[in-house]
């Protein structure tokens, strides 16, 4: 009996921990499956590919900017922890976050913050910064609202996995003022349309969490 009540409280813990975190990529399982394209000039190639004993996306930018966007409606208040893995082969070189003509990403991971009318959409883009130090955050050169942090910053890591976690509703509080409403989609990116230049990036699993890692 009493192993019979251990496996049903480890089950009900397996099914409330499952309920606690939303995979956003499940690559290795699911593929590129509910993923959508959104072109901006010309197409990034992004194809799933087997590194460091798992399935992830790579991504390949010759001035090309292009990304991969998976919707959702989710509350930043419940799910606010964003985690992912990426690896960038070398960042953009004559990549600059403050122009316009620099504003290109080896790798960049976004969310998405619709409003009530379009030209009331908030976005945060993680982005691997070719200048920009990491930590610093600045409005994007196009547009004030989507907010460039860097999470990463130049060639030092280049060429390693790397594994990063963001707390989405105290860094949007921070960034824009206000509280979002909703998490609209994640996004993945890298884009060499500005530079004309070269990126190659990789992308591993998503995921939306209500706590933080342990």
């Amino acid at each position: 009996m009493a192993g019979r009540i251990l496996l049903l409280i480890l089950v009900g813990f397996c099914a409330t921990a499952q309920a606690n975190e939303y995979r956003v990529s499940a690559f290795s399982s699911e593929g590129l499956r509910g993923w959508e394209t959104k072109t901006f000039k010309g197409s990034t190639d992004y194809s799933l590919v087997r590194d460091d004993g798992r399935t992830v996306v790579r991504a390949f930018s010759k001035g090309t900017a292009s990304g991969l966007f998976k919707k959702m409606k989710l509350d930043p208040q419940s799910f606010r922890y964003l985690r992912w893995s990426w690896k960038i082969a070398d960042i953009v070189k004559n990549g600059d976050e403050t122009t316009k003509a620099g504003d290109d990403y080896a790798a960049r991971v976004y969310v998405v913050f619709p409003g009530r009318f379009f030209w009331q959409t908030r976005a945060i883009n993680y982005i691997w910064a070719n200048r920009l130090p990491k930590g610093g955050a600045i409005p994007n050169a196009f547009t004030s609202h989507a907010m460039m942090l860097a999470v990463e910053s130049g060639s030092e890591r280049a060429g390693q996995w790397l594994t990063e976690e963001r707390d989405i509703l105290a860094d949007y509080r921070r960034l824009f003022g206000d509280e979002p409403h909703e998490i609209g989609a994640i996004a993945v990116m890298t884009d060499t349309d500005n530079t004309g230049g070269e990126a190659t990036a990789w992308y591993g699993a998503i995921t939306l969490s209500t706590s933080k890692s342990p």
